[in-house]
């Protein structure tokens, strides 16, 4: 009888797959990518003003955003594995109060480094809720068209970029930061509430999840897993810098035009990198184009080098920054299901992405520091080495084991 049941379930599951019902997954992951990414990458227009008001040097102020993204992908192991165990809707739930919570207690400090706790802890669970749970749930939900769901999921990125992070620079001049941070907690409640409406754990997910690579098995041994980790720690290094730092340097620069649109532009053109390069991934190997993505992202710090006072090169800089950043952020997850398989994706992912965290977490302040001693040419120059570095990495992994289970 349990063969019976467990053949049953198994032919329910294979009629889900690649359904309208994973599309649905996969159009709330892209409204719940939108919310926390969104809130998470307008942190450069909060810089100025933040960094104003509290006398703090560009290094403590990026702290703020050092601290959410180690927190952000740091905690998805843990909220991935959750997500396995019990559906992403409930941890969904649970990170749009932290989130909600977290911008409001922010709007009201009077200390930096009160802040650091509570807009690290509420933004970072926010989206630590938000990203991995309903990606891997995406990537439970399909097989033949996966990279593309995959890619259409994550473009929730790209867009909430696009869309908060001029938002935001209006909401500050017109209501101030504070001010801005309440209106943005209220958009995100309501936008992630919607999206945990559609979120719904993958056909035969406990069976997948007993099926799944134990994580010690990862962490104490497997090479591809560690090449992989070792790849991202390295390129977040530099990642990051943009979403901190460009505002800051059209300012100094005295630089005519909108900061603000610079970096949806690296929101929208990383949406192109998304949905291109996950329809690409069916003709060319994901693995190929996960190393471009890393190599032009790595050159593309060599633009903002020369840009200058040039507005126009910056505008070439954040397009090609952000197609390479797309194509990273959506194949990422097909490379991890090719090398280990779909069963637990939550938790592997969540693991793979502590190495973004840690990038993170050391990038932007220490960049900060640099640019404060020795110019922002000094920390491009770095940035653009961390890059490169990522992309040679990824050659350690051998052709043959690239997109083995």
């Amino acid at each position: 009888m349990a063969m019976n049941d467990l053949v049953a379930d198994q032919a329910r599951a294979n009629a889900l797959i690649d359904s309208t019902a994973g599309w649905v997954v996969a159009a709330a992951t892209f409204v719940s990518t939108f919310t926390v990414f969104g809130v998470a990458y307008s942190f450069g227009a909060f810089f100025g003003p933040m960094a104003d008001e509290f006398g703090s040097d560009r290094g403590a102020t990026a702290l703020f955003f050092a601290i959410t993204t180690f927190l952000y992908f740091g905690l998805g192991v843990v909220s991935g594995r959750l997500a396995d165990i019990k559906g992403p809707r409930p941890i969904l739930l649970f990170g749009a109060v932290a989130m909600v919570l977290g911008l409001v207690i922010t709007s009201r400090v009077q200390s930096i480094w009160v802040g650091y706790l509570t807009y690290g802890l509420g933004v970072g669970i926010g989206v630590a809720c938000a990203y991995v749970p309903m990606v891997a749930a995406v990537g439970g939900w399909f097989e033949k068209h996966r990279t593309t769901a995959l890619g259409f999921a994550v473009a929730g990125i790209g867009v909430g970029t696009l869309t908060v992070a001029p938002t935001a620079e209006w909401l500050i001049d017109t209501y101030g930061w504070r001010q801005s941070y309440v209106i943005l907690a209220v958009l995100a409640g309501v936008l992630l509430s919607l999206a945990a409406l559609g979120a719904r754990r993958p056909p035969l997910a406990h069976h997948q999840a007993a099926a799944a690579v134990p994580l010690r098995s990862l962490l104490s041994g497997n090479r591809v897993f560690w090449v992989l980790y070792t790849s991202i720690l390295t390129l977040s290094v530099a990642l990051f810098v943009p979403f901190v730092f460009l505002p800051d340097y059209v300012e100094t620069q005295q630089i005519s035009g909108s900061a603000g649109w610079l970096i949806g532009l690296i929101g929208i053109a990383s949406v192109v990198g998304r949905l291109g390069l996950g329809a690409l991934a069916a003709r060319i190997p994901v693995m190929h184009l996960y190393q471009g993505s890393y190599l032009v992202l790595g050159l593309s710090f060599g633009l903002w080098i020369v840009a200058g006072t040039s507005y126009g090169v910056l505008v070439v800089f954040a397009v090609v920054l952000g197609v390479a950043y797309g194509g990273f952020i959506a194949l990422a997850p097909a490379v991890c299901a090719e090398a280990f398989g779909p069963a637990g994706m939550g938790a592997m992912l969540g693991a793979l992405y502590t190495a973004a965290g840690i990038g993170g977490l050391v990038g932007p302040p220490a960049m900060g520091r640099i640019i404060d001693g020795a110019g922002y040419n000094a920390a491009l120059t770095v940035a653009m080495v961390f890059g490169l570095f990522s992309f040679a990495v990824l050659f350690l992994i051998r052709p043959e084991t690239a997109g083995r289970r």
